[in-house]
């Protein structure tokens, strides 16, 4: 064999046998000290027809699921100085804000401001027995009955003296949904269960004994944070045909967006 035929046999052996250790280097990944050899995953069973799956509810917020959490993750009080604003501005803040009683937790996912000088607020009759916890410190709990049936959970807002709250129109269940069902007397697990602001205190087992409660301190009734809503819609109050003009177009009314767990009011609200 010529010298010239041997230098191209020796030289295309040792380009094929460069390019196969390539190949399988690139093809083999390293295992270091934090990799993780993974098993095959079990192959999953054929669903049985004859058994119905379970509904699970579950809300739109963060994917909490009320069957695997049963409080809503890394739960921290509200300070104090929170609630200390004027009311037109806690209420947008509180949506997504969590509500706990016990096993129950709701999301807040729609409110109403009322003012001073707000011939809406309870405030506009001064201070008396039923509305004295309005003009108390921002951050307490003013509950009171609607019609003398309906208990209505509104969040104190701004300084002491000042008179201001903030409602608390619907809410999104979170957990305890079994207690929320025995307390509103249904099973439904539609936004009808939740979406006005009597079947919320209902569903938090309050009555107005819960006035004056600081909802800052562990215990009893407590607002804990949470995340900020992407979309905001905003529009005029519900049910205050007894107030002024002005007040009545007035949008100081704000939900989550995207959401079914508000009252059925939609066409009166707008993206901000």
């Amino acid at each position: 064999m010529k010298r010239t035929q041997r230098l191209k046999r020796v030289l295309k052996s040792n380009v094929d046998t460069i390019d196969l250790n390539n190949d399988r280097k690139a093809r083999t990944p390293l295992i270091t000290k934090s990799s993780t050899i993974r098993a095959k995953p079990k192959p999953k069973p054929k669903p049985n027809p004859e058994v119905k799956p379970q509904p699970q509810l579950r809300t739109q917020f963060d994917s909490v699921s009320l069957t695997s959490t049963r409080h809503p993750p890394s739960p921290t009080l509200l300070a104090c100085d929170f609630y200390q604003i004027d009311a037109l501005e806690l209420a947008p803040l509180l949506l997504g804000k969590y509500l706990r009683r016990d096993d129950v937790v709701l999301r807040i996912t729609e409110v109403e401001a009322y003012r001073p000088n707000d011939s809406a607020c309870h405030g506009r009759f001064g201070i008396t027995a039923r509305t004295a916890p309005v003009f108390g410190p921002g951050g307490h709990a003013y509950v009171y009955l609607c019609y003398g049936l309906h208990t209505m959970l509104n969040v104190v807002a701004d300084k002491e003296g000042v008179g201001a709250a903030v409602l608390i129109r619907s809410c999104a269940p979170v957990s305890g949904l079994d207690t929320i069902q025995q307390r509103r007397g249904m099973k439904s697990e539609r936004p009808v269960l939740l979406a006005g602001p009597g079947k919320v205190g209902q569903a938090l087992g309050i009555s107005t004994e819960w006035s004056s409660h600081p909802l800052f301190i562990p215990g009893g009734l407590e607002i804990l944070d949470g995340p900020k809503p992407e979309k905001i819609l905003i529009g005029p109050r519900v049910g205050i045909e007894y107030a002024s003009p002005e007040h009545i177009s007035a949008l100081w009314r704000f939900a989550i967006a995207d959401t079914p767990w508000i009252t059925a009011y939609p066409n009166n609200l707008a993206l901000i």
